[in-house]
């Protein structure tokens, strides 16, 4: 398994990741807005970055991620905010990775945290959180616009 930064070439198979994750998480965005999100990914001067998991050249996993300020630290906070491995390899290492990866870029950048969110249904995934991270304790409140 390889894990390695989107390209321009892979937008074909991280498409159906992506939208495997809307399915996941019962979601619709608008194809305006997945366009636009996968160009700011490959926008070296946004903030927002997208790695993917690959395994004899098919992409396998996704991750997204975000770099933001805090009022609380000099470094940055890194926002993982979207994970998604294809059903028949989760539990399979690739979660992880794809987790390690932002770590590891979130390090190099000299980030003070990662965080991210997930819906209290998403048992499985948890066990993964459970064992590489912290529950904050916090409940996330919100509000939509537009």
């Amino acid at each position: 398994m390889n894990i390695r930064m989107a390209e321009p070439a892979d937008y074909a198979q991280w498409l159906p990741l992506w939208k495997g994750y809307q399915v996941f998480y019962k979601a619709e965005i608008a194809d305006a807005v997945t366009e636009l999100t996968w160009a700011r990914f490959l926008d070296a001067s946004q903030p927002m970055h997208c790695a993917v998991a690959e395994i004899d050249g098919v992409l396998v996993g996704m991750v997204h991620y975000i770099f933001h300020r805090s009022c609380w630290t000099a470094g940055d906070y890194v926002y993982l905010q979207d994970l998604f491995t294809q059903p028949g390899l989760r539990g399979k290492g690739v979660g992880r990775a794809l987790i390690e990866h932002v770590y590891a870029s979130a390090e190099h950048d000299h980030a003070s945290r990662v965080w991210w969110l997930t819906h209290e249904s998403n048992q499985q995934a948890m066990q993964l959180y459970d064992r590489i991270a912290d529950k904050s304790g916090f409940v996330q409140y919100r509000k939509l616009l537009g």
